[in-house]
Order: C-alpha cells, then sequence, then structure tokens
C-alpha cells in the first residue's frame, strides 16, 4: 500500500449511530432490522471516520442494521495528519500495516461475522481500501458467513482470494487505482464471470483510489462518483439481502 491511501477530505455530516461491542471489536451500529445486517470493513481512516456517515446511509436507505467493526485495536490514524499533506510523513504507514496484518486481523474479522450470522437472517458485507480483502474472505466459499459482498478501490487483495468467492459479488473500480492495478483488474473480470456467483462490475472513470469514502464533496466529478458508488452499493444489497 502507498500513502496515496492516506488521502482524503472529511464529509461534512454528524453520524446518528450508536456505540457497542461485539465479538471482542469495538463497532459503530446504525439501523435497527432485526432480520438484516450490513458489515462495512473501514479502510486506513478508521471507523471514526466517513465510513459512519456511509453506514448510516445505507442503514436507512435499505433498511439493515449497519455494523463498523474497528479493525484497528483501537488505534485511530491522526486525522489532522491525513488531512495536512504537508504532514504526510509523520505517519508510518509500513509499520501501522504490520500492527494490523491480515495475519492479525483476519481471526478477528471472521469471528465478528460469526457472532452477527447468529442474530440475522440475512448478512451483506462491504469493504473500502484496506477493507476490500477482508470481505473477499468474508464471502469465500463454503465460509456461509455472508449472502454477498461490495468493495470499491479494494487493497491488499491478491488473486487466490479472488478466486475462492462463493457469493455475489460486486467491484466499484475507478480508472486510477495502484492497489486494484490493471492485471488484478484483468484477473477479476476474467476469474468471476466463471466462478458461478452473481457478478457486478463497475468502472468509473477519471476517479482514483479512495474516491467512494474519501472524495471531496465540493468538487462535482468526485462528488458525482460518490454519489453513483453509494448508490450502487445500497441496490445491491437490496437485489440479494432483501
Amino acid at each position: 500500500m502507498s500513502d496515496y491511501c492516506l488521502k482524503g477530505f472529511q464529509w461534512k455530516a454528524k453520524p446518528k449511530g450508536r456505540g457497542d461491542t461485539v465479538a471482542g471489536l469495538d463497532c459503530y451500529i446504525s439501523g435497527s432490522n432485526e432480520n438484516v445486517a450490513v458489515i462495512i470493513i473501514h479502510d486506513l481512516f478508521g471507523w471514526t471516520f466517513n465510513i459512519r456517515i456511509l453506514a448510516d446511509h445505507l442503514a436507512q436507505d435499505i433498511d439493515a442494521t449497519v455494523y463498523v467493526p474497528d479493525c484497528f485495536g483501537g488505534e485511530v490514524v491522526p486525522t489532522e495528519i491525513l488531512l495536512d499533506k504537508s504532514r504526510a510523513g509523520e505517519f508510518d504507514l509500513g509499520a501501522f500495516l504490520k500492527r494490523n496484518s491480515k495475519a492479525i486481523r483476519r481471526p478477528e474479522i471472521i469471528k465478528f461475522a460469526e457472532s452477527l450470522r447468529s442474530s440475522f437472517t440475512r448478512i451483506g458485507a462491504v469493504g473500502y481500501c484496506y477493507g476490500g480483502w477482508a470481505v473477499f474472505n468474508l464471502g469465500t466459499k463454503g465460509n456461509n458467513l455472508v449472502d454477498c459482498i461490495s468493495t470499491a478501490h479494494p487493497s491488499l487483495l491478491e488473486s487466490e482470494e479472488i478466486a475462492n468467492i462463493g457469493v455475489p459479488t460486486q467491484i466499484l473500480a475507478p480508472e486510477f487505482d495502484h492497489m486494484f492495478t490493471p492485471e488484478l483488474k484483468a484477473y477479476t473480470n476474467e476469474v468471476l464471470p466463471k466462478a458461478g456467483v452473481a457478478y457486478d462490475y463497475q468502472y468509473f472513470p477519471g476517479l482514483e483510489h479512495g474516491f467512494a469514502i474519501r472524495g471531496d464533496e465540493s468538487k462535482p466529478g468526485e462528488r458525482d462518483g460518490m454519489e453513483r458508488a453509494k448508490n450502487a452499493v445500497s441496490l445491491w444489497l437490496r437485489q440479494w439481502l432483501h
């Protein structure tokens, strides 16, 4: 991953949900549907940034209880550094990723989903950037943890994880993405149409990695991309969870 994963803009809306602990993880919860749940796995900005605004939107738009677990063990990347390009060098991304590697966080995320599976009839998983690899793991063949997944500009995603998907899958892919590379996009679009699962691939020309969750609302192109992405996720989740 590169420092570009740490660039973004903070949205103006205020979160309306509540906090709780599930399967040992602190989490943000929005909505009150007793049968349908959505798990959002956050990007490098963590569970306290724009992701909560998106959780509120999905909870209302598709009528679901939306959970955003803290997948970084209580560590929050300093927002004041992330939003100030001149201070980008103050944060050690490599060390942070070692502390939050797949090997460390995968078991926690799986346990979290298992806990919800015992309470909800239908569950979807949505991942942004860092969360991309995680939702593919939740949707692996035979897991029976989630009923569909959606990811925008996924990071740390490997070909084996793509090939092993076993649930309906949506990918929102910007034109410029150093993590979901042209080669990985080509592999995905070769393998998933033959995987025996529903597949929705949407391309966002002119946009960059991070657009769906950290775009600048004041810029028409980025704002339009965010709106299209939000609507696409809502439609996908509605289709497979209701």
